[in-house]
């Protein structure tokens, strides 16, 4: 595998809920809603999993982390980001960039985007210029647009390990 690169694509949405926190990218956001999920639902750090785990050609978080799982229930999402950069290893993958959005109507992000991209950085162990962390609204347009949820999308390029 010495030499060889791949590509992979992750997305995620959950729709806000009453009683939760606003997590995104490990990145606790002040808000009045968070997001419904099994986990956390922090859709950024979803995203990227799946784009990891895309590339690496492995199962996506649902088939890993099952929301019917009661171990998964609440999990923080940067815990389950470490068991996916864990399989990746073990699949003889490392990451070496990704690049995410996030798409919401509400809230504003871009004071917390530097710090996300900061806690993906550190977590992946990558320098914080291999992480892109940005932000868009939908401009008013379906589900999103009208604040029902978050969603995000994520692409991360994998290296082969030397063997």
């Amino acid at each position: 595998m010495a030499g060889r690169v791949r590509v992979g694509i992750g997305y995620d949405v959950h729709p806000f809920g009453a009683g939760r926190r606003l997590v995104l990218g490990g990145v606790l956001v002040p808000h009045s809603r968070g997001l419904e999920g099994h986990s956390d639902a922090d859709v950024l750090t979803h995203a990227v999993m799946d784009a990891v785990l895309g590339a690496c050609g492995l199962p996506d978080i649902g088939t890993l982390f099952p929301s019917t799982d009661p171990r998964y229930e609440g999990a923080d999402s940067l815990d389950l980001l470490d068991q996916v950069l864990d399989r990746a290893r073990r699949a003889g993958w490392r990451v070496a960039q990704v690049d995410c959005v996030v798409v919401a109507q509400e809230p504003l992000l871009a004071e917390y985007l530097p710090r996300m991209r900061e806690t993906l950085a550190l977590r992946i162990g990558l320098p914080p210029d291999a992480v892109g962390v940005k932000a868009t609204t939908p401009e008013g347009l379906g589900a999103l647009g009208r604040g029902e949820g978050v969603a995000a999308l994520a692409v991360a390029l994998v290296e082969a390990l030397e063997v």
